[in-house]
């Protein structure tokens, strides 16, 4: 429960933005800049609340997986998106692509943990 709490405050936190600041709830209606503000604080609330559970000495659990899994879907949708309109998605690929790389090696310390 404690790994729970800890990973939907980014979510909270960036929705509120998003209410707040786009009058919307859909993240993924919203143009280019406005975006990319909101995935920043979502990914960057989420790695940080990642290695605060690690500070804490708790180990990865499968909400981990499922939050980074659910940032990265929410990702690519926009990307699709972008791309069938024909916008610019430079910076979001270039996010998209940090992504997987901290994803691989969050799963690569999480098996070498469990295989201890």
């Amino acid at each position: 429960m404690k790994k729970l709490i800890i990973h939907l405050v980014p979510a909270v936190i960036s929705f509120i933005w998003l209410v707040t600041e786009c009058h919307t709830f859909n993240p993924v209606m919203l143009k280019g800049p406005e975006f990319l503000i909101f995935y920043s604080i979502l990914l960057f609330g989420f790695y940080a609340s990642v290695c605060l559970l690690k500070l804490l000495k708790e180990s990865i659990s499968k909400i981990t997986f499922y939050g980074m899994s659910l940032i990265f879907a929410l990702g690519m949708i926009k990307l699709i998106r972008g791309v069938i309109l024909g916008k610019p998605i430079g910076f979001l690929v270039m996010i998209l692509f940090l992504e997987c790389i901290v994803g691989m090696l969050l799963i690569k310390f999480h098996f070498k943990y469990k295989i201890k």
